[in-house]
């Protein structure tokens, strides 16, 4: 089957900069195109940032902070302008939802619940007006009246993913407004057209100028965003490696820095739970946008007496996925977002091969697709647990199912990685859950399933990341404490 269908970009100034309120035109000619991902057709064509149009983003919004009304405002006020984008957000389902699906591969049956998901996050981080404590009373030395004031970090770079743009740009900015913070969106090059999205939201709202400004770039440009003595704070998104060079920038000049890096995420099946229901709840998670999901569950470790059963249950459930266009409903999993994704998919699937992991399903390109970057739902067995396949994190439908001996082996195993970011428990007992779990080392554990909650908290330990995103936890990266003691008590004290 060939996908012939373009679709084409919703955004309504793809070839312009929001900086400073305005739409403003780019320092050169460079544009970026991107590419669906099940046509390999161009559908959408932005402009490319230079230096020039990064020293203005940051310029606009140094201006905005240091000299704008925004920091100086009350969090009740800032509030006002969240819930205004959030409603703005219900007439961009539409086009969000094409847009995601044609940058990242995800199926449009599912991207089309993106906007409601991006205006919950801003009312949520609005609903913390009345609820946060922005400065508490204290005492000092017994007598001293004495106050912890939480002040915003100031500019802040927000350094956006390709596989969830919509969803990780909300959260990064609508934690940065409610602070006070003012924020300059890099846009991924593969899938810019939610930032875009929110800039013209920001322009439709009267969002005050250089609260928000919105540009993309690529890594080199990129860097220099990084690198600009302007920028207070830096909040990324997106590969281990590429943090590394981030926190190494940020330390040399003592910025602030928030990462939420990749994962080899651990489901650790414990030996009182079904293997049938095992398999089919992972193989039910493991196409959500194709496997693109830092979090994703991909190291199955399991009992050696089980190991072979659990591999012929996943194996069946697994390659059950219909693969296809993201556009067609009955589609179970899209392709991957881009040309080079697949080429390094591909690259490790050869690898593991080689290593001697033994391929129990898939491993290629979907025979009825000839145009795309699809590849096949994939499960090794046998995978040993110091391979490339079981170490580095690949970013596709590929899971590797790992040998046991024991429950402390399997939670050794399961810790035995660079990263940290997810995991999960498989057992009948709620005790044995938590007993396991508090010996994870990952930033999130669920029971018996795929889960993860940024409303409570998302990040990682280890390699896997720095800081946390969502909920009240995700506000705190964008604030400053300042502890001020009184001789004589001022009436914020009292």
């Amino acid at each position: 089957m060939t996908i012939t269908a373009t679709r084409q970009g919703h955004v309504r100034k793809p070839l312009s900069f929001f900086i400073g309120g305005a739409w403003t035109a780019p320092s050169s000619a460079s544009t970026i195109e991107v590419r669906d991902s099940a046509t390999e057709e161009v559908f959408l064509t932005v402009a490319e940032a230079q230096s020039t149009d990064v020293e203005r983003a940051v310029a606009a919004a140094r201006e905005a902070f240091d000299k704008g009304l925004w920091p100086r405002m009350s969090p009740q006020e800032r509030a006002v302008y969240l819930n205004k984008i959030a409603d703005a957000w219900a007439s961009r389902s539409e086009a969000l939802a094409d847009t995601w699906a044609s940058e990242s591969g995800v199926l449009r049956s599912m991207s089309i619940h993106s906007a409601k998901g991006v205006a919950d996050v801003f009312r949520y981080y609005a609903g913390l007006a009345d609820t946060f404590a922005w400065q508490e009373k204290h005492t000092s030395g017994g007598t001293q009246a004495a106050l912890l004031v939480r002040e915003p970090v100031g500019v802040v770079a927000a350094i956006i993913p390709w596989n969830a743009p919509h969803s990780l740009m909300s959260y990064k900015a609508a934690a940065a407004l409610i602070a006070g913070c003012t924020v300059i969106l890099k846009a991924s090059p593969e899938a810019p057209a939610a930032p875009y999205f929110l800039a013209e939201i920001c322009e439709e709202i009267g969002l005050p100028p250089g609260v928000i400004n919105v540009l993309t770039a690529d890594r080199e440009v990129s860097e220099l965003l990084v690198r600009n003595p302007g920028v207070d704070k830096v909040s990324f998104t997106g590969s281990t490696a590429a943090g590394r060079k981030i926190a190494s920038i940020c330390g040399e000049r003592i910025a602030r820095v928030t990462l939420e890096l990749g994962g080899k995420s651990p489901a650790v099946i414990l030996d009182d739970y079904d293997i049938g229901k095992a398999a089919a709840s992972i193989a039910r998670t493991a196409p959500l946008m194709t496997g693109q999901v830092c979090s994703s569950l991909t190291r199955i470790i399991i009992d050696d007496k089980r190991h072979d059963d659990f591999v012929d249950a996943l194996s069946a459930a697994f390659s059950a996925v219909k693969v296809g266009d993201p556009f067609d409903a009955t589609s179970q999993m899209g392709p991957l977002a881009m040309g080079r994704q697949r080429d390094r998919v591909e690259g490790l699937i050869a690898q593991a091969k080689a290593e001697g992991s033994r391929l129990a399903t898939g491993g290629g390109r979907p025979a009825h697709l000839n145009r795309g970057y699809f590849i096949e739902p994939t499960v090794f067995a046998d995978v040993d647990n110091n391979s490339t396949i079981a170490r580095e994190e690949i970013f596709g439908p590929v899971l590797s199912v790992i040998r046991a001996s024991s429950e402390a082996h399997a939670i050794a195993l399961a810790n035995d990685t660079i990263y940290g970011l997810n995991s999960s428990v498989f057992t009948n007992d709620p005790e044995r859950a938590y007993s396991v779990g508090r010996q994870l080392r990952a930033g999130t554990v669920g029971h018996n399933g795929f889960k993860s909650d940024f409303n409570i908290a998302f990040g990682g330990f280890k390699q896997s990341g720095l800081g946390r995103e969502g909920g009240v936890e995700g506000l705190h990266p964008y604030l400053e404490t300042k502890t001020m003691i009184f001789e004589t008590a001022p009436a914020a004290a009292r």
